[in-house]
């Protein structure tokens, strides 16, 4: 390279090299002007040459290197030039100099072989350039040029405008779901509130309901008392003697004071249970005394002409450690039910050992023949103070809380309280208390007490 002749006739050809091997435009414009200042900066160097070669590589690449004799080095300011448009490298030795330039490849292009074959190709049917083909050229790629900077602005234009409308709707909805996240946190506070002010009042009322009945509980047992006691006193063999009349009269006073005053007691009971109060007190339980003593009680209070009342056979009921009091309670409660709403037919009281050796259970079944419970009512028969509504109220006066003061004291035992019923054939109550010492299990057997009382 000699002249500027030579100069053009180097663009020319880096930018149909370029355009053969696959080479996008703007790298073709590159690869071309950088050297084509490379080129211009050394000419006069003794012994320019220019050489196009391909390198095999990892990914393929063309390279160029413009070799001279030693002597002054390029400008720093044309090395940076071309660094900023393709890879440079200038190595100085003691005979030679050169810059070699190269320019990567698009991957998926053809192979190496083919690519060898273009570029040979090309080069060798490179024709002669004028210095006014150099100035067209140059004014293409310049229209080139600023052609695809209008095109890039007017796209940077037009993402900006999207980025503003979806900045606005970006805000928008930020603002809306702001505004429904401040309404949905006062909501939120508003109902933590109200169902703190709800707690507050609920646990008032039970407050106060526990006190209403452990109070009116004490307050009726005195005067209970004092009846029970002074009917004992007028029924006594060693008073004075009563009428036929009196007697009876007097017997109903100590019945009805005797309802009443367990009545307050399971009333105190339910109290104390809520309260956290009522604790077992475990001991040893005769169930033929507890059987006997339920009995005699219910048949003098229950007992209809027309009602069976069955027991098992004494010597079948074991001795079991349980709390007799709690026992009891829960057995006359259901036993008293049965009997209350049985006209005719039996109310039957089974008692039966069942469970491992080592986990042994007694467990008590209540039946009747009594009016039973509709379909209807069974999920609500275990609320407090709940009573089904009919005609079998008439003359049987009650509170509600039988089944549920059952149920409750059945579960401070360490059992289970189920209940079957169909409305007019009967009810069925199982009472299961697990962990309790077998004395001596025995085939069970029946004896019907109080037949056709």
């Amino acid at each position: 390279m000699t002249s500027s002749q030579d100069i053009f006739s180097l663009r020319r050809s880096a930018r149909r090299v370029a355009a053969d091997l696959g080479l996008e435009r703007q790298d073709q414009v590159r690869l071309a002007t950088a050297l084509s200042e490379l080129g211009r900066d050394r000419l006069g160097c003794g012994a320019l040459t220019v050489s196009f070669r391909l390198d095999a590589a990892e990914q393929p690449a063309l390279v160029v290197t413009l070799e001279w004799d030693r002597g002054t080095p390029p400008p720093a300011e044309t090395l940076e030039l071309a660094a900023r448009l393709v890879q440079v490298e200038y190595d100085p030795d003691d005979d030679h100099s050169r810059i070699v330039v190269r320019q990567s490849l698009p991957p998926g292009g053809p192979a190496l072989p083919e690519l060898r074959r273009r570029l040979a190709e090309t080069l060798g049917h490179d024709a002669p350039t004028t210095e006014a083909d150099h100035l067209r050229a140059q004014t293409r790629d310049l229209i080139t040029a600023l052609e695809e900077t209008r095109a890039q602005r007017e796209e940077l234009r037009r993402l900006n405008e999207e980025l503003e409308e979806t900045n606005q709707g970006v805000l928008a909805l930020y603002s809306e779901l702001t505004k429904e996240l401040e309404t949905t946190n006062s909501g939120v506070l508003a109902l933590h509130s109200e169902l703190d002010e709800k707690s507050r009042q609920l646990r008032e009322a039970g407050e106060a309901k526990t006190r209403f009945w452990t109070n009116i509980s004490h307050e009726l047992r005195t005067p209970i008392n004092a009846i029970v006691a002074l009917s004992r006193l007028l029924l006594d063999p060693e008073s004075p003697a009563l009428t036929a009349d009196q007697r009876q009269q007097v017997a109903f006073i100590a019945s009805s004071g005797g309802t009443l005053l367990a009545l307050v007691g399971d009333l105190l009971d339910v109290a104390k249970a809520e309260a956290g109060q009522l604790e077992v007190q475990a001991a040893p339980v005769d169930l033929r005394l507890l059987v006997a003593e339920l009995t005699g009680t219910l048949l003098s209070g229950y007992g209809a002409e027309d009602v069976r009342f069955t027991t098992p056979e004494p010597a079948c009921l074991p001795t079991i450690v349980t709390d007799e009091h709690l026992l009891t309670r829960v057995l006359r409660n259901l036993l008293s039910n049965a009997l209350k709403f049985t006209d005719r037919g039996e109310v039957r009281l089974d008692v039966r050992v069942d469970g491992d050796p080592g986990a042994a259970a007694v467990r008590f079944t209540v039946s009747d023949t009594g009016i039973g419970i509709p379909e209807d009512e069974l999920g609500r028969v275990f609320e407090e103070f709940y009573q089904v509504r009919g005609p079998h109220q008439n003359g049987r006066a009650g509170t509600g809380l039988g089944l549920p003061y059952a149920r409750m004291l059945t579960e401070l035992l360490g059992g289970t309280l189920t209940l079957t019923s169909t409305h007019g054939a009967g009810t069925r109550v199982t009472v299961r208390i697990p962990e309790l010492d077998r004395a001596r299990p025995a085939p069970q057997q029946v004896k019907e007490d109080g037949s056709d009382q």
